[in-house]
């Protein structure tokens, strides 16, 4: 039996074939990978944010620029207006990014919600921009107990809702307390070793992708949408 390999519910106006010349364009941008960093804690001695600073040193030592968002003083989502400073500075640094690297604490065995307020105050699109869509994303958590991977995965699922690229690899550093020293620097342990492959990771994938991540979320369906929502304005305006 051979396989019918017509298409006729394909929009033809709209259907593009693969392009790989466009996956690979000749010019390409030589800035430093822009990374922001987000962590769930605001507690003085914050192990979420320890781990986020040593993130960003590792970062910084493989070629990118860091910025690290402080959440202290954001409000809770919905509870003030977007102009608020801490909501506008966080949105800025999320258009300001190419990648992004989110780190909770896990807290009742999930991530907290000062992680999950930050994240809910990125929206899809703002100002006909998706800020997060085609950026690149890793994942991380502290425990206080034993090794999880509760928070990491809830980490993933947003990362997806966001439109983001989430790289394969993920931190989980069990019992930090334990792999902190009193100057607020990672011990050196196998955890840490993983927390530098994350964010080799992330930058690999972040130079691989970022010239062409307009094109990597280029749909047909969002374009077939669009073709539907020009074809309306234009029968307005003759009607």
């Amino acid at each position: 039996m051979s396989l019918d390999l017509t298409t006729p519910h394909l929009d033809e106006d709209c259907y593009r074939d693969v392009e790989p010349e466009q996956l690979f364009p000749a010019t390409r941008a030589t800035h430093r990978p822009r990374i922001l960093l987000l962590y769930g804690s605001v507690r003085e001695r914050s192990f979420s944010r320890m781990a986020t600073e040593e993130a960003a040193r590792i970062l910084e030592r493989l070629g990118a620029e860091t910025r690290i968002y402080n959440p202290s003083g954001l409000p809770l989502p919905d509870d003030a207006d977007v102009a608020h400073p801490k909501v506008a500075e966080l949105r800025g640094l999320v258009m300001w990014s190419e990648g992004m690297v989110w780190c909770s604490p896990e807290r009742h065995g999930a991530m907290t919600g000062i992680m999950k307020a930050q994240i809910d105050w990125i929206p899809l699109a703002l100002g006909g921009v998706r800020p997060t869509q085609g950026k690149t994303l890793a994942v991380m958590q502290v425990s206080g107990g034993s090794q999880s991977f509760n928070t990491v995965n809830q980490l993933r699922v947003l990362g997806r809702w966001m439109r983001l690229i989430t790289i394969p690899n993920q931190s989980s550093v069990p019992k930090a307390w334990l792999e902190f020293d009193e100057h607020d620097r990672m011990k050196p342990s196998s955890l840490y070793d993983r927390i530098v492959d994350v964010m080799e990771e992330l930058v690999k994938f972040t130079l691989l992708t970022r010239d062409c991540a307009d094109y990597l979320v280029d749909r047909y369906s969002e374009r077939k949408e669009s073709a539907a929502e020009v074809s309306k304005r234009v029968s307005q305006r003759s009607m």
